[in-house]
């Protein structure tokens, strides 16, 4: 099958000769035919368009990926591309599969971007009744070449024809980009029809049908083989079914009792986002806010926070106008962000292509309009949000500069500017060294290249090959060892030691060509999986441990698992080499132990909030807001923020204890602390000292204006104690004078800033 994800197998070199005559036979013969694949309208049974499959001629060049495997050895793959699709086209006209019919074709996508698309044109206008086609791209290109997906998907648009993104809900990253493509077509992985319901299929549901309803897209679900895979396609909400129940691939295509058309809705108008930039997506009419850096660095953490909560079908992309703004603190934010989201890229000037590992980077021209903004960018399926600021060229202090921006939850909007800037994301270049142990594991399975050099050592021993030595090493080994070859469809197994046999219950021949996912279960934590399939997609090593599940029984075990990747001569991923050891006893012994643990901390956590927390009011005590200011003021002096203590004391509270009585006054003391926290932010902390007594602390303040902030926060406290408070006995009728305390002007403890404050305080006092 021609897919855009088709493969690379390792090539040694010695190969390369022979295979690149091979392929070049090929294409110079034009040795290519198509099969075609009926697509059926589940509604009416009718075949409304054919799949067309990529084969070679009879021998070792058959197969799709091995056609793939070769073009990219012989570095003729976009001539490969082309050649499958004038061969789709070509097959299409001989076996009448023109309008109204639609034509499916895959594409290559890192090749599309350059490959002249003229010449398939005429050949799609050209024939008898015309053809209709629709190109399918596949989710394993959309993190590694944004920039390139997204000019491809504007030429395809170009000429009119379709878009379908193929194996959607094979990753997480298909949902996170689906919004930005914006296909005419959704295909449905085949897991999804083929496997049992639960949350993951649950939620790439709901974002296929979302996006659908909202666009008009068209749901096609493939690998249906019999009645109850065409029931479940049904309940995903599928309109187009694909599979062996209703044909398999063939040329001529099966014949067909109805056919009819499919009627896709009609496509966006193509904008090329990448010659503009996010904050001029904004409509025309659009009201503008102006405000300084502080506040816009709440809005993004905010959009950042958002972004974490919808996980891995969620993108993010930022701008930061020179790389010395991507600052330790951002750094930290953004590494957080990486761990938990779909994709992330930073641009501004003089950033790295990886930031960060799992950061996409770029950098910015010094004309380039995105260079003089602030953007954050965050999209998912049920999610569009961005803060888009524009630099008002302020030259004063940096804190202090000046911005107009818009906050917009408008999707088009939201999209244009994702667009605007992942079009400037360059592709990923994957790291040419592997890992010791795959690399190894890579010798043992294949045996070395003809010609390759192999070290031998100058003692006993010294005639064993490295490659004699390596697969006798492996089977003795009490790890279990399996190879997955990432050149192939679901990347199968390749090889497995006897380790691993015995480890999984299965033998070699039950997991030979098949995916590893075999050994998952309902007791396998989709979390760890999803972040094993974003280290793979971004070619990373992984360790980890997971529920997997041993034989025909299917008895769950605790597997902890070190994936290594194996990248071949030209940096181009090629296989992942597992290592996995049954660590059962230690995890159920780690298990009862933090139950124990957490039984403890419990207790202990009851006891250091009781210690912490002032029994009468329920705010924090002395021992509690001295803990919170030491590590607010540690952290201030990390970001350059400020923290401000206001020292508050009651007057007249002893009138109202000697009137009423002891009881109220410790009612008084509650209404009073309440009001108190009423008053100030939730990220703010209020605390009774004792008595009549209380402590606000004030986080995250700007230097240049904290004493300032203080003294109103003073004024509004004053303000909310002084008015009447009912008690049972009567109605009390306190006030308060409030000092302040601020860092770093008056001290840089806790200790330093409560006598400052208690000296104001008594000050204000004495002139009351």
């Amino acid at each position: 099958m021609l897919r855009a994800e088709e493969p690379v197998v390792t090539v040694t070199s010695a190969a390369v000769g022979i295979e690149r005559t091979g392929i070049e036979q090929v294409l110079l013969d034009g040795g290519l035919r198509s099969v075609f694949q009926p697509i059926v309208d589940l509604d009416s049974g009718a075949v409304v368009a054919y799949e067309a499959l990529v084969r070679g001629p009879q021998g070792p060049l058959h197969r799709p990926d091995d056609l793939f495997a070769a073009a990219r050895a012989a570095g003729c793959l976009a001539e490969l591309d082309q050649a499958c699709r004038a061969a789709a086209f070509a097959g299409a006209v001989e076996h009448a599969v023109v309008a109204p019919l639609t034509l499916f074709v895959n594409v290559e996508p890192e090749v599309l971007d350059s490959a002249p698309l003229s010449r398939l044109l005429a050949l799609a206008e050209g024939a008898p009744g015309g053809l209709r086609v629709v190109v399918e791209i596949t989710e394993r290109a959309l993190a590694a070449r944004p920039a390139e997906l997204l000019r491809t998907v504007a030429r395809i648009r170009e000429i009119g024809w379709g878009v379908a993104l193929d194996d959607v809900g094979a990753d997480a990253m298909s949902l996170a980009f689906m919004p930005l493509l914006r296909p005419d077509v959704v295909k449905l992985d085949l897991r999804l029809v083929q496997g049992r319901p639960g949350a993951a299929v649950a939620q790439i549901m709901n974002a296929v049908n979302a996006y659908a309803q909202s666009s008009g897209a068209v749901v096609l679900a493939e690998g249906i083989e019999d009645e109850g895979h065409l029931r479940t396609a049904r309940a995903l909400g599928a309109q187009l079914g694909q599979g062996w129940f209703f044909g398999r691939p063939a040329a001529p295509p099966p014949p067909a009792a109805v056919t009819g058309e499919l009627v896709l809705a009609a496509a966006a108008p193509v904008v090329d986002h990448g010659l503009t930039s996010p904050f001029a997506a904004l409509p025309p009419g659009t009201v503008l806010r102006r405000s300084a850096k502080p506040l816009l660095i709440e809005v993004s953490k905010q959009l950042e926070r958002e972004a974490r909560r919808l996980g891995d079908t969620c993108v993010v992309a930022s701008t930061f106008q020179e790389a010395r703004h991507f600052t330790p603190a951002t750094r930290s934010r953004y590494r957080d962000l990486a761990d938990g989201v779909g994709f992330v890229a930073a641009v501004g000037e003089g950033l790295p292509e990886s930031p960060l590992p799992g950061v996409r980077g770029a950098t910015l021209a010094a004309g380039d309009p995105v260079r003089g903004e602030w953007d954050v960018v965050v999209l998912s399926p049920h999610f569009a949000a961005a803060l888009l600021a524009r630099d008002l060229g302020d030259e004063g202090p940096d804190r202090e500069r000046e911005f107009e921006y818009a906050l917009t939850y408008d999707r088009d909007v939201v999209v244009a500017a994702m667009h605007s800037l992942l079009s400037r994301v360059a592709p990923r270049v994957a790291p040419r060294e592997a890992a010791p142990v795959a690399a190894a594991a890579a010798v043992a399975s294949s045996g070395p290249a003809p010609g390759a050099v192999v070290r031998r050592g100058a003692g006993p021993g010294a005639d064993l090959d490295l490659h004699r030595l390596l697969p006798r090493a492996l089977a003795a080994t009490t790890s279990g060892v399996a190879i997955a070859d990432m050149t192939r469809p679901d990347a199968p197994l390749v090889y497995v030691n006897a380790a691993f046999e015995r480890l999984s219950g299965r033998s070699a021949s039950e997991v030979l060509g098949r995916n590893c996912r075999l050994l998952q279960g309902p007791d396998t934590d989709p979390a760890v999986v999803n972040e094993i399939r974003s280290a793979i997609a971004a070619g990373r090593e992984w360790r980890g441990v997971l529920v997997n599940h041993r034989g025909p029984r299917r008895v769950p075990w605790w597997n902890e698992i070190h994936l290594a990747p194996v990248f071949d001569e030209t940096g181009r991923l090629v296989q992942y080499v597992g290592v996995q050891h049954d660590v059962t006893d230690r995890v159920r012994a780690q298990q009862e132990a933090e139950r124990e643990r957490a039984r403890s901390r419990s207790y202990l956590h009851r006891i250091e909030e009781l210690a912490h927390t002032d029994a009468l009011t329920g705010l924090a005590n002395r021992r509690g807001v001295e803990r919170f200011v030491e590590a607010e003021l540690l952290r201030a002096r990390e970001t350059g923020e400020a923290v401000a203590l206001l020292f508050c004391d009651l007057d007249g509270f002893k009138a109202v204890n000697d009137r009423f009585g002891h009881a109220a006054g410790d009612e008084l003391l509650g209404v009073v602390a309440q009001r108190l926290r009423r008053s100030v932010r939730e990220s703010d902390l209020v605390a009774r000292l004792g008595g009549d007594e209380f402590v606000v602390a004030l986080t995250g303040l700007d230097p240049a204006s904290a004493q300032r902030d203080a003294a109103r926060v003073a004024r509004a406290l004053a303000d909310a104690v002084i008015a009447p408070v009912p008690l049972s006995a009567g109605v009390g009728s306190v006030g308060a004078s409030v000092g302040v305390g601020v860092q770093p002007a008056h001290g840089a403890t806790f200790a330093e800033l409560v006598r400052h404050a208690d000296r104001d305080m008594y000050r204000i006092k004495r002139g009351a």
